[in-house]
């Protein structure tokens, strides 16, 4: 599927579909949005007899590659600002909500594809569970992806069952075609359980 972004589509993309960032005048979009969403699990102790919470830690995370796949540079908890200041990151959820969902991002990711340094070509969002914690005990996690105008794809992991038994995710990429920014929706459950490992996944997968 390869859709043409306009203002007012309501577009959510499903998995693996391809988008050319542009306005419907034909003006380039210049700004994408990651928020992840998700709920701490509740919990029994001394026999059942105390609800207690079990805090969830879930780190969205972007790493951008040049054409050969060598990293740029990745932001993060620890590195919450890209070099060029393209990417900003809202810091880290140790946490998770405590109770229903408040339908509120715990951690967000923008990134302003204007400023993004030439020598990038592409640049992934995706997301690991820091307590390396199922995403299918998880009570609610959903992953969004957006412009200033338009959700674009969204992912619910814990009710999916294709997420279950996973501690880590690539959301999307973002990549250069003839100078354009393009976005794609991967939704990809991955065996790696860190950032480290996400970062040599990557490489190996699209080298």
């Amino acid at each position: 599927m390869n859709t043409s972004l306009t203002k007012k589509s309501g577009i959510s993309l499903s998995k693996g579909s391809k988008i050319s960032l542009m306005k419907k005048d034909g003006n380039k979009l210049d700004f994408l949005r990651v928020g992840v969403n998700w709920g701490a699990i509740q919990g029994k102790a001394l026999f059942g007899l105390i609800n207690h919470k079990v805090n969830v830690d879930l780190d969205a995370s972007i790493s951008a590659f040049d054409k050969e796949m060598n990293e740029i540079y990745t932001v993060y908890y620890n590195e919450l600002t890209s070099p060029d200041g393209a990417v900003t990151h809202t810091g880290d959820d140790l946490e998770g909500d405590d109770g229903e969902d408040d339908g509120l991002d715990n951690e967000t990711i923008q990134i302003h594809l204007d400023e993004v340094q030439p020598d990038i070509d592409q640049i992934f969002l995706y997301l690991n569970s820091y307590k390396k914690q199922d995403f299918a005990t998880i009570p609610f996690s959903e992953v969004r992806m957006y412009t200033k105008n338009e959700i674009l794809a969204t992912f619910n992991l814990s009710s999916d069952q294709e997420f279950s038994g996973y501690v880590s995710m690539i959301m999307g990429r973002l990549y250069k075609l003839d100078g354009n920014w393009k976005f794609e929706a991967l939704g990809e459950p991955i065996r790696s359980r860190d950032i480290e490992g996400t970062i040599k996944y990557l490489q190996i997968k699209y080298s």
